[in-house]
């Protein structure tokens, strides 16, 4: 399926890109315990190629500034963005450290379960960036993640704040961050558990959740939402908070969705739309993704997207 007609938003995205080497089973295994599982394969992921292929494939002009090692895993990722219509100009080469792997379980509920060895993307470092202030010049949005170095992340959102660019932020992989990062942030994306991690409050009820939300709030960022996988999402913004009912789909692959949403979320706000209208889009594109094997390549265009909503 070919992307439309002309750019409508032009992202940046700085983060990881990884090879996903994923195993089927029909439950995940407890600690210690090994499983036969089903059907192996390889995908192209990572966090940030992840965001930059879905915010491509629905007709965003996408910029990717990463690393990744001397070996076929990135030269294979190099030619997956750039056959997506991403620019990959910015898309660096580590001499020593190998590409970044992702070593993912799916059971057969489409949950996983995760291990990433960060590699070459744990060292993409300011000084890796001399232009990056020319290259956010070029751009509306930008999206940020956890899977490369917390002091890249820092820098990067603290060059788009002082030059106006709106910040989103996906917190993942979870971790406590530090007071000085969310002021510099428009939206942040956690889900349920890296809410609960950053924020330090229970986010297992709608209360905590809300609560969390407030949080996150109160620490900087000007607007939240929430994503709570098949219980929909939550919005918090200037105080006032709205729920996003779960868009109904059997799931089979869960990898990306998070990745997905914020993609989508990026295209959306650049192009002008509210928060909430951008916040509906972005989950009818994760309801597609979750329905497909797969990270990056789960991602839809958006005459899928457009053709599902005129279905509901």
């Amino acid at each position: 399926m070919k992307q439309n007609a002309g750019p409508l938003a032009k992202v940046l995205v700085v983060g990881s890109s990884n090879t996903d080497m994923v195993v089927k089973t029909e439950r995940l295994p407890a600690a210690g315990e090994t499983l036969l599982g089903g059907a192996f394969f390889m995908n192209a992921g990572g966090k940030g190629a992840n965001q930059a292929v879905a915010a491509a494939r629905l007709g965003a002009s996408v910029t990717f500034i990463g690393k990744t090692g001397n070996d076929v895993f990135g030269e294979q990722t190099r030619q997956l963005l750039s056959k997506e219509g991403i620019d990959t100009r910015h898309l660096l080469t580590d001499p020593v450290l190998p590409s970044g792997v992702a070593l993912i379980t799916v059971n057969a509920a489409g949950e996983n379960c995760i291990v990433v060895a960060s590699g070459a993307n744990g060292n993409l470092m300011p000084e890796d960036m001399p232009d990056i202030r020319t290259v956010l010049e070029a751009c509306d949005i930008v999206v940020l993640q956890l899977e490369i170095p917390l002091e890249t992340v820092i820098y990067v959102a603290k060059e788009a704040s002082r030059m106006g660019k709106k910040v989103i932020l996906n917190p993942a992989p979870a971790r406590v961050l530090p007071p000085g990062l969310l002021p510099f942030v428009f939206l942040i994306t956690p889900n349920e558990t890296e809410a609960q991690v950053i924020s330090g409050i229970d986010t297992a009820g709608e209360e905590g959740v809300l609560a969390a939300a407030r949080k996150l709030a109160d620490m900087g960022s000007e607007h939240v939402i929430i994503t709570r996988g098949g219980k929909g999402a939550l919005i918090y913004s200037g105080g006032v908070f709205e729920w996003i009912a779960p868009v109904p789909v059997k799931a089979v692959d869960t990898t990306a969705a998070g990745d997905v949403f914020t993609g989508a979320l990026a295209v959306r706000l650049a192009e002008g739309s509210s928060l909430l209208s951008a916040a509906l889009f972005a989950a009818s594109a994760a309801a597609i993704s979750v329905t497909r094997q797969g990270a990056l390549t789960s991602a839809p265009y958006r005459e899928e997207i457009a053709a599902r909503d005129a279905e509901r």
